[in-house]
């Protein structure tokens, strides 16, 4: 980053920009955050994170009932 005053936007006084601090809030950040990254077949199916979280708890209720793996269909198959 360079401090010379023309890399800078006007709105942005130099004093105000010099007084924070680098990262203060990463690691509380980080701890509310779990991001997850959908692969491209993916995201018409799961297109918000309100999509993946349902499929996510019906899949857990599955697994706690005792219900079989369904089978794994690859990216692009008919069947998935």
């Amino acid at each position: 980053m360079s401090n010379e005053p023309d890399d800078m936007r006007p709105e942005y006084p130099p004093e105000l920009i010099q007084s924070g601090a680098r990262g203060k809030y990463a690691a509380r950040f980080r701890q509310g955050t779990n991001l997850v990254l959908i692969e491209p077949d993916l995201r018409e199916h799961f297109p918000d994170s309100e999509a993946v979280n349902r499929a996510l708890r019906e899949r857990l209720e599955e697994k706690l009932r005792g219900q079989p793996n369904p089978p794994m269909q690859p990216p692009g198959s008919a069947g998935g």
